[in-house]
């Protein structure tokens, strides 16, 4: 029986390991292009959902406050008319005493509740402007709120758009480097992930451009280009740490080196001599 090649990561070759690695990275550089096509809408869309959660939030609080409000200026009514109905008793009673102290007393009562109706009043009066103020706050907010779900409802759609548009490809892209990251050593894998996130272009694995390092295109010394060549080993650019590969491993023709212009030899002046 002839034995399966590629089933497992350790069995591949220095050169199989960087192709495939290249080939992930190829896909990925794919799937940020999409991202990059939708560009910060999904960020818009999730901050007008955060935002419209907290108007929605702020209002029903409001709401609450408002009701609160209402229930305190219907008690300080019945306080009023307790007061009220308290006061008439007095004065009733002032009809029939039978010495001053009595009469005192009933007039220090009556004054009591008199003041405590111009408590209820005054509170009933802040209370009303507290409950005009929420009311306006409310309404203020309700706007808002309907603005920003029109907002929310257009961005929504123009993402929908984007994403029906390249959710295809994207799953495709997806399924294909899953499959190239079960040929690559977990080890290996792990590293070049974090490579990738560590550079700010994404690119975890780079070609050799005119002798220099395709990510940060610092100079390469010629030795370790011949190390990057004979794919012999993992060679790692020493300033950036992104994996390097000769252009013919990751399939791009190597551009020709321009040659230095040569120097012009220097003119000489013939010596004129003179003829007697």
């Amino acid at each position: 029986m002839a034995k399966e090649a590629k089933k497992n990561p350790q069995e591949l070759t220095v050169e199989q390991k960087l192709k495939a690695l290249y080939q992930l990275q190829t896909m990925l550089s794919k799937i940020d292009e999409i991202k990059t096509l939708r560009g910060e809408l999904p960020l818009e869309v999730q901050d007008l959902e955060d935002e419209i959660a907290g108007l929605t939030t702020r209002i029903e609080r409001i709401k609450s406050e408002i009701s609160e409000l209402k229930t305190s200026i219907a008690g300080k009514k019945v306080e009023i008319e307790t007061a009220k109905a308290s006061v008439a008793k007095y004065k009733e009673q002032q009809d029939n005493v039978r010495n001053n102290r009595e009469y005192d007393f009933l007039s220090k009562e009556i004054e009591f509740q008199t003041l405590e109706i111009e408590l209820c009043e005054k509170r009933i009066r802040e209370f009303t402007e507290q409950q005009e103020e929420k009311t306006k706050e409310v309404e203020k907010s309700s706007a808002l709120l309907e603005e920003r779900q029109k907002d929310l409802e257009v961005k929504k759609n123009e993402l929908d758009e984007i994403v029906s548009e390249t959710k295809q490809e994207e799953e495709k892209l997806r399924d294909k480097a899953k499959e190239l990251e079960t040929k690559i050593e977990p080890r290996l894998l792990q590293s070049f992930k974090r490579i990738r996130k560590n550079s700010r272009n994404g690119l975890g694995i780079v070609y050799v451009q005119r002798d220099a390092c395709g990510g940060c295109f610092n100079k390469i010394p010629p030795q370790r280009q011949l190390d990057i060549r004979s794919r012999k080993k993992i060679i790692v650019c020493e300033y950036c740490g992104r994996i390097m590969i000769d252009p013919e491993l990751a399939g791009v023709t190597p551009e020709p080196k321009v040659a230095a212009p040569k120097e012009k030899p220097a003119r000489t002046r013939k010596k004129l001599t003179e003829m007697d």
